[in-house]
């Protein structure tokens, strides 16, 4: 069974035999507001956990290094055990959201070139904007760091705008979040799922992520499981 080390607002973390391998849990929980706002959401868990692993095994047949060890069950993963860097690296291509109220900007206005953003993880300083010199100055991570997570970043966005297109959906925004392995190696860690993006239907702009939640638009786990649907058709059998 493992020892309970992390309990988040999504995801539970076990331990395993393997004390370099940790057993996640996606639970059918969804939060908003940094946790003000929560809800059990039948359905959640599964497709959360589903949607995830083929995004990482997509990025991961691409270059791109991953925690992720294997999907075990419905709601469990296998990851490899990483020291998470305790800062949010968020893209945007187009304007919504919390930018789009911060600047007065419509939402929906797309960007030139993609805006890059950094928040703080922490809960009781309600994820605060950090910029580089801040985040070297706290100690939390090293320039040289930094240069690795945006140029990850930027690769993640390059690859996922794309595949999000063929399936139907316009990538809006997401955040990444990063670990190192014990050698100091940065890796990609988390998830990635339309908890942590902002995914909108290419033809009709309606909401395809945790906004259905946020702003009371529907129930969240439908909206899901047509992401997922959408992501299994254009990627095929084999990345399931």
């Amino acid at each position: 069974m493992g020892e309970l080390i992390y309990a988040g607002k999504a995801k539970q973390m076990w331990t395993t035999d393997d004390d370099q391998v940790l057993r996640v849990v996606y639970m059918d929980q969804a939060t908003a507001l940094n946790g003000k706002k929560k809800d059990q959401i039948k359905g959640k868990g599964p497709v959360n956990n589903a949607i995830s692993t083929l995004i990482f095994r997509y990025l991961m047949k691409h270059g791109i290094e991953t925690c992720l060890l294997e999907k075990t069950s419905a709601t469990e993963q296998l990851v490899r055990r990483v020291q998470i860097i305790p800062l949010e690296m968020i893209t945007r291509n187009v304007a919504a959201g919390h930018f789009a109220t911060r600047f007065g900007v419509e939402e929906g206005k797309p960007f030139s070139t993609p805006v890059e953003e950094m928040c703080l993880k922490s809960d009781e300083l309600d994820d605060p904007a950090i910029n580089a010199s801040q985040a070297e100055a706290l100690g939390v991570v090293t320039a040289a760091e930094l240069d690795q997570m945006w140029a990850i970043s930027r690769k993640v966005d390059q690859l996922l705008a794309p595949l999000f297109k063929q399936a139907g959906l316009e990538l809006i925004d997401f955040k990444l979040e990063f670990g190192r392995l014990p050698n100091g190696h940065v890796i990609l860690a988390d998830e990635f799922s339309p908890d942590n993006c902002r995914l909108w239907d290419a033809k009709t702009r309606h909401h395809m992520d945790k906004d259905v939640y946020r702003r009371d638009l529907g129930d969240l786990t439908p909206v899901y499981e047509e992401v997922l649907a959408r992501l299994q058709q254009v990627l095929g059998q084999e990345e399931k």
